[in-house]
C-alpha cells in the first residue's frame, strides 16, 4: 500500500509518501514539507497548498490519503488555518477518487510509538527507526507527515476489513441472507 501522509498547516504542510504494508518493511519514497508565504492571501496559500498536493498525487500516485485529523486547538485561527489545509487533502482525495482516512494526533502517537501520550521527540525517533533513516525527517511537520502515513498503513487495513465485513453482513440483512443458524 502506498499513503500519502498530510501534517495539515498553512505556512508548513508536512507531507510524506510511505509504502509498504502491515508486518512488512516500510519505505519512505518522498519525506517533505509544502511551504506558503504567511504574507499572501489566504486563497493563495491554499492554492498553493492545493497546487503541491496534486504533484505529489500525480507523481506517487497513492493508493489512499490519510490527514491528521484538525479536533482543536486553543488558538482559533490556527486552528482554522490547520483546517482549511486539511480541506485541501480531502478535496485532491475526491478529484482523484482516492480513499481518504482521518487520523487523531493521539492514534498516531500510539500507532507509531505505543503511546497515545508520546512527545513530538518520542514520534520522530520512532519513525526515523521504522523506515531506517539515517537522520530524523525535518522539520517536525515532516516528521508527523510520516507518523500519519505509517498509522494508515498498519490501521488502515484492519479498518478495511472491519468496514468490508460490517458492509457483507447489512447486505445479508437486507437482501434477507443470513448465515446465521447454518452448519459449514
Amino acid at each position: 500500500m502506498r499513503v500519502l501522509g498530510i501534517d495539515p498547516g498553512l505556512t508548513r504542510c508536512g507531507v510524506a509518501v510511505i509504502e509498504g504494508r502491515a508486518g512488512s518493511t516500510l519505505t519512505a519514497l518522498h519525506i517533505g514539507v509544502l511551504r506558503t508565504d504567511p504574507d499572501w492571501a489566504v486563497e493563495r496559500r491554499l492554492q498553493g497548498v492545493h497546487v503541491g498536493l496534486t504533484a505529489l498525487v500525480e507523481e506517487f500516485e497513492p493508493e489512499a490519503i490519510a490527514i491528521e485529523r484538525v479536533f482543536s486547538q486553543h488558538n482559533v485561527r490556527s486552528a482554522m488555518a490547520t483546517a482549511q489545509a486539511a480541506a485541501m487533502g480531502l478535496l485532491i482525495s475526491a478529484q482523484h477518487d482516492l480513499p481518504v482516512a482521518l487520523h487523531t494526533p493521539t492514534e498516531v502517537k500510539a500507532a507509531v510509538t505505543g503511546s497515545g501520550r508520546a512527545d513530538k521527540a518520542q514520534v520522530t525517533s520512532m519513525v526515523t527507526r521504522i523506515l531506517g533513516l539515517e537522520g530524523p525527517p525535518r522539520p517536525a511537520d515532516a516528521a508527523d507527515a510520516v507518523a500519519i502515513a505509517i498509522c494508515q498503513i498498519w490501521r488502515g487495513e484492519g479498518q478495511r476489513r472491519i468496514e468490508a465485513a460490517l458492509a457483507a453482513h447489512a447486505a445479508g440483512a437486507v437482501s434477507g441472507t443470513s448465515t446465521r443458524g447454518r452448519r459449514a
